[in-house]
């Protein structure tokens, strides 16, 4: 399964309750020369209920459909959490105007060290206003943004980032309960005033589930669990065999075709951050096309790999409109594409009524029925030779 991060299809019907409506991360990036996705195109990308006009070749190889968010919330965390069976009834909290001072002060009391900025920012900003005062005084930047996150960021020749990473551990043991925050993202930097860099060096530490997800189920019944990109960090760890940090979606991509040619029964999780992280939050709509270009024509030679037996999966965690004011992620419908030998070809899913269908669909796939939110939808795509 293949995560494009924040690769939207359209604004959902409660666009409105969270300032969303108009929002369309597909639409905006077609209207970019950089944009060449035929790959995609055959597995139904156009064929999906609500996507905008485009080509829908015939015969299509796979069957699509579009999912729509049930989670009160439009972030990377609750996202991911309800594509593996977990629905999230109470939005995770925000800080749009900064983390309390009782927080401040604990995290202040625990690190030793003074804080700087504790307001929403963006990540190359903040470091382009505060880096060169980081470095004169040792104090960590801590800022946050829409998504419900703690960040903190140092220069590494004045935190290292082993040291960074402990800070966040010890933020995270702190953002719990009330504050219990998706996610706490170290964010260390190189370079010079004027001329300031955030390195690869990125490491998330999330909000562990707060109830079993497919990861676990899948784990406890004795098959692979395997992570590439992010995943492993916005699941805690929890219910992951095997991780594979990447440094971006070219990584990624390099790493899941390798995996492709392992032996395992299971499932490999798939991030591509790029989208989201380097395109969408930065309004960069021919960068976000490009992105989306480059993994079409990485797609077909991974399908090449597959083997009997193998399905492929091809979703998102919620939008990101590069056109759309503001840099904030964007409440939308996600697509999916699956493809396989044992995969039937041209099935119309329709509007899925939440993410976790995935999830029922997979643990079904493995012979396990209950245990996440979601309904499978396995009898509808899987060949009847196959069942």
């Amino acid at each position: 399964m293949i995560v494009l991060d924040s690769f939207g299809i359209g604004y959902e019907p409660d666009a409105d309750d969270f300032g969303d409506r108009g929002a369309n991360t597909l639409k905006t990036i077609m209207q970019s020369e950089q944009f060449r996705v035929p790959a995609m195109e055959k597995l139904g990308l156009f064929a999906i209920d609500g996507t905008p006009e485009g080509n829908v070749p015939d015969p299509l190889l796979g069957s699509f459909g579009r999912l729509q968010e049930q989670s009160r919330g439009k972030d990377t965390t609750v996202g991911h959490w309800e594509i593996a069976g977990v629905i999230s009834d109470r939005p995770l909290p925000v800080y749009p105007n900064g983390f309390p001072e009782e927080v401040i002060r604990e995290f202040e009391k625990q690190t030793g060290r003074k804080v700087l900025c504790n307001r929403p920012y963006s990540g190359t900003e903040v470091i382009a206003r505060y880096g060169e005062e980081q470095m004169k005084t040792g104090a960590l930047i801590v800022y946050t943004s829409a998504d419900s996150v703690f960040q903190i960021a140092a220069h590494e020749d004045v935190v290292p980032p082993e040291q960074l990473y402990e800070y966040c551990r010890i933020a995270r043991e702190i953002l719990q309960g009330e504050h219990g925050v998706g996610r706490v993202i170290a964010r260390p930097f190189t370079g010079v005033p004027g001329n300031f860099v955030r390195t690869s060096g990125r490491h998330d530490f999330s909000l562990a589930p707060p109830r079993d997800t497919m990861l676990d189920l899948l784990r406890r019944q004795g098959y692979r669990t395997i992570s590439v990109g992010k995943i492993s960090d916005i699941f805690a760890g929890r219910g992951i065999d095997e991780s594979h940090p990447t440094k971006s979606n070219a990584d990624g991509m390099q790493t899941t075709m390798e995996l492709a040619g392992a032996e395992f029964e299971g499932l490999c999780f798939t991030n591509l951050v790029d989208f989201d992280m380097l395109y969408g939050h930065r309004n960069n709509i021919d960068g976000y096309a490009a992105a989306a270009t480059e993994f079409d024509r990485w797609l077909p030679g991974f399908m090449d790999r597959m083997r009997d037996g193998d399905i492929l999966m091809v979703t998102a965690d919620h939008g990101c409109d590069p056109g759309f004011p503001g840099t904030d992620h964007t409440r939308e419908y996600i697509p999916l594409m699956i493809c396989g030998k044992d995969i039937r070809q041209g099935v119309n899913l329709g509007t899925r009524k939440t993410f976790s269908d995935i999830a029922a669909t997979i643990l079904n796939l493995f012979g396990i029925h209950d245990g996440v939110s979601g309904e499978s939808f396995l009898e509808k795509i899987l060949r009847s030779s196959c069942r």
